[in-house]
């Protein structure tokens, strides 16, 4: 007759479950984050992308890339907020290439 082990499998009865298990907070995986503008900015963003579908994130860019250059800082905030919640490696890119604060 064979014998099989089965260890405990929740973290508060055995100590080898504790020790496998990593101590992480659940945290939702599309969480944008603080500091982007909260309701405003997502409702902007959905609009815009109702607007413009799948190239909004890149039209968002050139706005905000518009208003950056023709001095309109808070346009240039908003915009870059909005590619930001589009399609947040295409505003860090832009961010980088063309030395402007990103948010």
């Amino acid at each position: 007759m064979t014998i099989h082990f089965a260890a405990a499998q929740t973290r508060e009865i055995s100590p080898l479950a504790r020790w496998l298990t990593a101590n992480v907070p659940l945290n939702a995986a599309n969480d944008n984050g603080a500091g982007l503008g909260g309701d405003r900015v997502l409702k902007a963003a959905l609009r815009h992308f109702a607007a413009h579908g799948l190239s909004a994130a890149e039209r968002a860019r050139e706005n905000a890339e518009q208003a950056f250059f023709s001095g309109q800082r808070e346009e240039y905030h908003l915009w870059i907020a909005i590619c930001t919640a589009l399609d947040r490696r295409m505003s860090a890119a832009y961010a980088f290439h063309c030395g402007a604060p990103s948010r």
